[in-house]
């Protein structure tokens, strides 16, 4: 399968002969980035906010997904994990990205699992952690504002244990939110500066024993 990143949290996940995923599309004049162009069978929203719920830039839509619950669609398990974590009214005041709640959504592409925490902004508890399941890639949220903060990701990261780690949700010359550089998660994760690349194309065979950390370029649709 193949993952693509758009900027902020927005995602296409593609594979061949199973639907297609854009995960938390953006409102571009409130969050930055280039207006979004594209074509997906599925949408996920993390929570309710301009940064993740702007479903109308995305064309040929047969389901949106917006909250917890199983679904199979095009040959996709998804989990949808609701979670408190969107932060506080304070910060959605600041920054205008942030909802009540939040929804960790896991993607199984044939038994690869792809994790969208969303606007995660709190450590997961036991129980939710255990709803995910195993995780191939995570897709984390690591610059503060509605998402976790470096520090936290790194937590989580240590708590879920996937084999890769897309950082998302984090400063770029683009966004117009006051979001963390990438750096201080980087340092976090004690890593010297990684190669960025525009798209992640993942195999069960490829996949890293150890948790990997994977920057990607991202793209305009």
């Amino acid at each position: 399968m193949e993952i693509t990143w758009y900027g902020h949290s927005c995602f296409r996940l593609t594979e061949r002969n199973y639907a297609t995923v854009v995960t938390d599309p953006y409102d571009n004049k409130s969050i930055g980035y280039s207006a979004l162009r594209l074509k997906s069978d599925i949408v996920t929203v993390s929570h309710d906010a301009p940064g993740h719920n702007n479903t109308d830039s995305v064309k040929g839509i047969s389901h949106v997904i917006d909250g917890a619950g199983e679904f199979e669609i095009g040959g996709v398990f998804i989990t949808g994990v609701q979670t408190d974590g969107a932060g506080s009214s304070k910060e959605k005041s600041k920054d205008k990205d942030n909802g009540a709640r939040n929804t960790i959504y896991v993607f199984d592409y044939d038994g690869i699992t792809v994790a969208h925490l969303g606007d995660l902004k709190q450590t997961p508890t036991q129980s939710e952690i255990e709803s995910l399941g195993t995780i191939n890639v995570a897709l984390v949220p690591v610059g503060g504002g509605g998402g976790l903060n470096a520090a936290k990701a790194a937590e989580v990261i240590s708590l879920i244990e996937p084999n890769l780690v897309i950082p998302m949700h984090y400063s770029t010359p683009a966004v117009k939110l006051s979001l963390d550089s990438l750096n201080k998660f980087i340092k976090e994760m004690g890593l010297s500066k990684p190669e960025t690349q525009p798209s992640l194309k993942v195999t069960r065979s490829g996949l890293p024993n150890e948790t990997r950390v994977v920057v990607l370029e991202y793209q305009s649709s």
